[in-house]
């Protein structure tokens, strides 16, 4: 059931003459409290009594806090679940509908095409194998919307459409590869990573080259430097098909279709076949929050009508997106993107989701014009697209039961609370949330702040400023920061001397080396403090110059910024290694000690703080070093450096030799029982065991 914002609850309160309800249940509540709620007994109306969501809508208009109890969301999600157990058998039949949708072939190689078309008057088939005759092979009309066509096999018994074959349709794109041959995986899965490390890339930038590159290239020269780098988990953009190249794969023309122009899916296959023999999980970025609004190639208009799959009228319109937007409440709807789940984990092995855009879906308003404060008035009401809500309810629920395994990650930037507990708290069952505050929180100290003004205690609060017992993914910059209209980190610090003065055979200046200390400092910080995971946007670990920008007309459909130039880091006497060098044994370290994994952290231009049996110390003064700095520790004992940001192979001054040892003495400080002595440099920081 649809909430919708012109829906007036006074209106229907002013109906409900002569009703007195009686109504007690212990309700639990997210945050583990309960509360009763009671009413007088009287007469009653039979209508109104049994329609539960009635009363919800009254409970979620006068009281706002009540929607945040278990029994309400869950309640909507158990009963869509059971409905959707009833009428389809079990879900794990429902959700794989993509097996008998779209092309089926069967054993004597005939074809069965099966299609939802609700407000088609007429359905035809046309493609290479008919020369595109309009109306040679219609389909017949089925019920529910469906329409159904059998193809014969020909005269030689080899299916009618040939392997290459083009052919368009919601199910019908799944590509007749899979029809004709399924390569054979040849390693399994890999455990799920307690300590996630993501590598986010983008396949057609993967080169150099000024051109888009393909999967074999990726596998080939970009999966070794993933672990090299000690990433266990590639997330990879833009897979699913899309027609507009610049639209960074956000605009998806084709669910059931991995985009043809980085290769073949069997060239897809081998790559994540590939990364799972490195140990390397492979996410998938998942965009169910919206669809391109194209009509030749894209799910607008399928049927003739503009609510096929999306909601008729303006509110089936993303005002700034310019795409169509899911109706979640229809059972077919469902059924496609559920089936559309199942057939990337099924197909080609992913080990899980990002899912795009979740702040579009669980509004009305998608989040336009809206800033959220953390009020709860601003997370549960009519506001909420509660079809929506229940959809990502219902996908999480059938990913981790079917694939215990799998990871499911939430970019939202709403903050709404319960994203990432269980469904059976009434939360909505997603593993991870992106800190999408953490990245923007860099950028605007580096865009306003000289760092010697920094503000470290609002840093801090930011870097853990989250929900407690939700995990969150943390990241100093992704793929937003690095496009045009806005710069990487490393270009914001250093600018055009990336150009002229990256070259360790000459004098490093004084904006290179304030550059290079600052870059480390701010991705190990994000690392060891903001979350229980760490994303870092491919080619940022070494600092990668300048921005990303696609062949559009505005550029002259140029591919110079649509590329990652890995071949910085392989000449030698580029600082590009450095950087490079230091984000690898960060995450090695993370791997050893597992600080990821650890929980979130008690935390003290000095930072100090302890995670996962570590001792964490940034200085991020630009110009005092310190002697004689006290710092408190629970444990007494003998500390070693295990990473120190100031070695001369990061591209630091090799200041504090590496070996000295830090021997505790029982003197309370900041409220712990040991404590001892350093001395380290500006801009640097080490990490302690």
């Amino acid at each position: 059931m649809s909430i919708h914002s012109e829906f007036d609850p006074l209106s229907r309160l002013s109906s409900l003459n002569n009703i007195s309800l009686r109504c007690v249940s212990n309700v639990s509540c997210l945050f583990g409290e309960s509360s009763k709620i009671e009413g007088t007994e009287g007469e009653r109306n039979e209508a109104w009594v049994w329609n539960v969501f009635d009363l919800y809508f009254l409970f979620v208009y006068f009281c706002p806090a009540l929607y945040l109890c278990r029994d309400f969301r869950y309640k909507r999600f158990a009963e869509r679940l059971a409905q959707l157990e009833e009428a389809e058998g079990a879900f794990d039949y429902f959700t794989l509908s993509y097996r008998s949708f779209g092309i089926q072939r069967r054993s004597d190689n005939g074809l069965v095409l099966r299609e939802w078309a609700p407000g088609a008057e007429a359905v035809f088939l046309t493609g290479d194998f008919n020369s595109w005759e309009k109306q040679s092979h219609p389909f017949t009309q089925k019920e529910y919307g469906k329409w159904e066509l059998y193809l014969s096999p020909k005269v030689d018994k080899s299916p009618a459409i040939k392997k290459s074959g083009l052919i368009s349709g919601p199910f019908l794109s799944v590509s007749l590869t899979f029809l004709l041959s399924r390569p054979q995986f040849q390693h399994p899965r890999p455990p799920r990573p307690s300590s996630l490390r993501i590598y986010e890339a983008h396949v057609g930038i993967s080169s150099p080259e000024e051109k888009i590159a393909s999967y074999r290239n990726f596998t080939r020269d970009v999966l070794p430097r993933i672990k090299d780098l000690g990433y266990n988990c590639v997330q990879l953009m833009a897979i699913m098909e899309h027609a507009y190249y610049a639209s960074f794969g956000y605009q998806v023309t084709n669910f059931f279709a991995a985009s043809s122009r980085f290769g073949t899916p069997d060239d897809l296959k081998h790559l994540v076949d590939t990364a799972h023999s490195m140990g390397i999980t492979v996410l998938l970025d998942m965009v169910h929050s919206h669809a391109s609004s194209n009509t030749e190639d894209g799910l607008n208009y399928f049927d003739g009508t503009d609510s096929c799959f999306f909601h008729g009228g303006s509110r089936g319109n993303h005002s700034l997106w310019g795409s169509r937007l899911f109706n979640y409440s229809s059972w077919e709807v469902v059924r496609f993107l559920l089936s559309n789940l199942r057939w990337w984990m099924e197909e080609y092995h992913f080990d899980g989701f990002r899912f795009d855009a979740v702040t579009s879906m669980l509004y009305h308003h998608h989040g336009i014009g809206t800033s959220f404060s953390g009020n709860y008035s601003e997370y549960f009401g009519i506001h909420v697209d509660e079809d929506a809500l229940v959809y990502l309810m219902l996908a999480n629920h059938i990913l981790h039961k079917l694939y215990p395994q799998c990871i499911t990650v939430a970019e939202d930037v709403s903050g709404m609370p319960g994203l990432c507990r269980s469904i059976e708290e009434g939360g909505l069952g997603f593993d991870y949330r992106l800190t999408m505050a953490v990245p923007d929180k860099w950028i605007q100290v580096l865009k306003e702040v000289r760092d010697e003004d920094w503000d470290l205690k609002n840093i801090v609060q930011t870097l853990t400023n989250r929900r407690r017992g939700e995990a969150s993914i943390t990241y100093a910059e992704s793929h937003d920061q690095a496009l045009v209209g806005d710069k990487s980190l490393a270009f914001w610090l250093m600018d055009k001397e990336m150009y002229t003065n990256m070259s360790a055979l000459t004098a490093m200046t004084p904006v290179i080396d304030r550059g290079i200390q600052l870059h480390k400092l701010i991705r190990l910080l994000t690392h060891s403090l903001g979350g229980e995971g760490y994303l870092n946007f491919m080619g940022n670990e070494f600092g990668h110059p300048e921005w990303l920008d696609f062949p559009r007309k505005g550029n002259n459909e140029s591919y110079h910024y649509a590329r990652r130039q890995f071949n910085l880091v392989d000449i030698e006497h580029l600082r590009y290694r450095q950087l490079y060098a230091f984000d690898r044994d960060m995450n090695l370290t993370e791997d050893k000690y597992g600080w990821l994994a650890a929980g979130q952290v008690r935390s003290d231009k000095v930072i100090v703080f302890e995670r996962s049996n570590l001792l964490f110390i940034f200085n991020f003064h630009p110009c005092n070093s310190y002697i004689d700095y006290r710092v408190a520790v629970e444990h007494a004992g003998k500390y070693k450096i295990k990473l120190n940001s100031d070695e001369l192979q990061y591209g630091g001054h090799g200041r504090l030799v590496q070996d000295t040892e830090f021997f505790t003495e029982p003197m309370p400080f900041n409220g712990r029982a040991q404590s001892f002595l350093v001395i380290w440099r500006l801009l640097k920081n080490i990490a302690l065991k």
